[in-house]
């Protein structure tokens, strides 16, 4: 562990640091948005198109974002663009939520939302590409785990800080905090320090840069299997986006409550990150991707089956693992099995596949609340998962039976 932190220490943690900042404030700004929208609507498919108003626009730049990454500038000014376009949404919902904005507040809201699609479309390629530049190879996987919990770290302190600045503040206090965690990731990006590789010369042309990317993974059963497997388990197992009317209207919870559940899924995937980054998974690496989905897709189902909120919370905590599991194995398959040249490109596309699903998950779990019920959505995401890794299973053997080592 500690050969990590050796020369890079300094830049690894500044790396680590604008990765935390900024996914606190995009979990907090998340909480307070679905509490605001659910608030003023009452609707579950209103919560859907949260995630539909994201998607769009980050699934029209994150291509053209990878490729730019890649080929363009330095990935610390990305980075930091990415850290100042959120941190402009933020200050439009403040303003949104103190009323300083008149007019249909759904429609800023929305509005701001899209916003972030463009400004998430960055993130993902610049940490990455800065990533494989700051650790050595051979450190990968257990810098993957480091990376990963500092991740989950967000994701449960995000959710839950943000269920609190609600339920005992204001949306107007939860939105202002996300602002400084914005110009503090901002300034982490620009203060790192590291030499970046020049910009490829003589680089194709932006299309012909992003069809590389694509037949690279399209050529690559283990990248693509990988891929897909975590895709449609996130777009139909993903019960995160109907947490404010379960809470509401299940539960009868308020806002803290919400945060709780929010933050309960990020605590198991922590714990199984920093578990990993001491005992990584080096054998059997395929297997345990596809034992980790099947798990993932069980304990939703479970989630929806309880009535009890803290039960509900325990099997959101243990779908969590699940999920940190196969987080951490993809990150490392990805790293390793992608060219220093296309890390860009692929973690774009990586992004459309997992980052687009998310939203779309959303999307399509408002569609499928309103049209089976609230719980029956939520089951019948959770068998949709189980039916993915059957496929995937069978029609992608490479990764299946795939070790670690082969990639090195």
């Amino acid at each position: 562990m500690n050969q990590i932190f050796t020369l890079h220490n300094y830049a690894f943690l500044k790396l680590l640091s604008f990765r935390i900042f900024i996914v606190l404030a995009y979990q907090i700004m998340a909480v307070a948005v679905g509490w605001h929208i659910y608030e003023i609507t009452h609707d579950t498919l209103a919560l859907g198109l949260i995630g539909l108003a994201e998607v769009i626009p980050y699934f029209s730049c994150a291509l053209f974002a990878g490729h730019a990454v890649d080929h363009y500038c330095s990935r610390r000014f990305f980075g930091a663009l990415a850290a100042i376009l959120l941190l402009i949404n933020t200050i439009t919902l403040s303003a949104v939520s103190i009323g300083w904005i008149s007019g249909d507040a759904t429609f800023w809201i929305y509005g701001s939302i899209a916003f972030t699609g463009i400004a998430r479309a960055f993130i993902a390629p610049s940490y990455t590409t800065l990533f494989a530049i700051i650790i050595p190879r051979k450190h990968f996987a257990k810098a993957t785990g480091v990376g990963s919990a500092v991740f989950q770290a967000g994701l449960v302190l995000g959710p839950a800080l943000g269920g609190l600045l609600v339920g005992f503040a204001s949306k107007t206090t939860a939105y202002s905090i996300a602002i400084l965690l914005c110009l503090g990731a901002t300034l982490a990006m620009l203060s790192l320090k590291v030499k970046e590789p020049p910009p490829v010369q003589g680089s194709p042309a932006v299309f012909n840069s992003i069809a590389q990317g694509l037949r690279f993974v399209f050529s690559n059963q283990i990248i693509l299997g990988a891929l897909s497997l975590d895709m449609f388990a996130v777009l139909f197992g993903g019960a995160v986006s109907m947490l404010p009317a379960f809470i509401q209207d299940v539960y009868h919870y308020g806002p803290e409550g919400l945060g709780i559940l929010r933050a309960a899924p990020g605590l198991g995937a922590i714990i199984t990150g920093l578990w990993l980054t001491r005992q990584p998974i080096n054998l059997h690496a395929g297997r345990w991707l596809f034992y980790a989905v099947t798990g993932f897709g069980v304990f939703i189902i479970g989630f929806a089956l309880t009535a009890y909120f803290w039960l509900a919370a325990l099997l959101l905590f243990l779908s969590g693992i699940c999920d940190g599991v196969s987080v951490v194995l993809r990150q490392t398959i990805l790293q390793l099995a992608t060219p220093n040249a296309m890390r860009g490109r692929v973690t774009a596309i990586n992004g459309i596949f997992i980052g687009s699903s998310n939203e779309l998950g959303a999307f399509e779990s408002g569609i499928a609340a309103r049209l089976l019920g609230l719980v029956p959505s939520v089951i019948f995401g959770g068998l949709m998962t189980l039916t993915v890794v059957g496929i995937t299973a069978k029609l992608a053997p490479k990764l299946r039976n795939l070790e670690l080592h082969q990639l090195h």
